[in-house]
């Protein structure tokens, strides 16, 4: 429990200042006028420029905020699908990229392999996707502050359920895997997937991580993971080995879930962002092994 409540301490001083600062740049129109540059660069992915925000806005922040900006425009089923694979891939940067930070990985090599693999893929599904044309209607429940008063007291009360969450998420997941490492399970858990992982080119060391990862995600995910490279059980090497793997595919339940709620296709989610990752991985091994 004292190392969960650290960890989660340590999220929290990341997370709710950035959270806070890109609400009060967002009331003020700043990321609006940054989105505005990225026009050009989002017509040669096939889409229009006002899809740069809610991409710019999920690389700050999180998807429900991708999701929350989504509901404010009007896109087609075949453009969101394309933002929705980019902001799986590239969202919460500055905050997960710290995260991976320490856990052995270049914080610059995982800045530019996330941005750059977003948009590579959306430059794919805009050439391999079928016509979808028709409209999504999206019902949010946020509303945008009508004074900075307004805007700080919102910030307050989702910060406050943003603290218990983590604290109790990255407390339960501390206390599993404990329990796991005490009776001998996590072995139990990384026989079946061995073969799949050896397939992705990640060692039998990072299974329960990648578990982890991709069901909880980077953030809640990080004690666990700081603690296996702190106690030795994984080394910094396949720690990044498997950065490079979930800095692409990560977080395949909650965050998968909330775009397949809007229509969005699982399969062009999922499947897309996981051969990514695996030619990423093997990549990095083949470059780490001529170095």
């Amino acid at each position: 429990m004292p190392k969960a409540l650290k960890t989660a301490i340590w999220i929290l001083k990341i997370t709710l200042p950035v959270s806070l600062a890109v609400s009060i740049l967002n009331y003020y129109g700043l990321i609006q006028l940054v989105t505005q540059h990225l026009t050009p660069a989002f017509n040669l992915i096939g889409l229009r420029g006002e899809a740069a925000l809610p991409f710019v806005t999920g690389i700050l922040l999180n998807i429900y905020s991708v999701i929350a900006v989504l509901s404010q425009l009007s896109l087609d089923l075949r453009e969101i699908t394309i933002i929705a694979v980019m902001s799986l891939i590239a969202h919460n940067l500055i905050i997960e990229t710290t995260i991976q930070s320490k856990t052995g990985s270049k914080a610059w090599h995982m800045i530019a392999l996330r941005v750059g693999a977003a948009f590579g893929a959306a430059a794919i599904l805009n050439l391999v996707l079928p016509d979808m044309s028709q409209k999504v209607s999206l019902l949010s429940n946020s509303h945008a502050a009508s004074t900075l008063w307004e805007l700080l007291h919102g910030w307050v009360f989702s910060s406050f359920r943003l603290i218990l969450k983590i604290i109790i998420l990255v407390s339960l997941l501390m206390i599993l895997q404990k329990i796991l490492q005490e009776f001998k399970l996590i072995e139990l858990l990384t026989k079946p997937l061995s073969p799949m992982l050896k397939f992705m080119g990640l060692p039998q060391s990072t299974t329960f991580l990648w578990i982890v990862a991709n069901s909880l995600g980077l953030a809640y995910g990080s004690a666990v993971m700081m603690d296996e490279v702190k106690e030795g059980r994984i080394t910094k090497k396949d720690a990044d080995l498997l950065n490079y793997h979930i800095a692409i595919s990560h977080s395949n339940l909650e965050d998968l879930l909330l775009f397949a709620a809007i229509g969005v296709s699982i399969f062009w989610m999922l499947v897309p962002r996981l051969i990514i990752a695996i030619v990423v991985v093997w990549g990095r091994r083949f470059f780490v092994n001529r170095e």
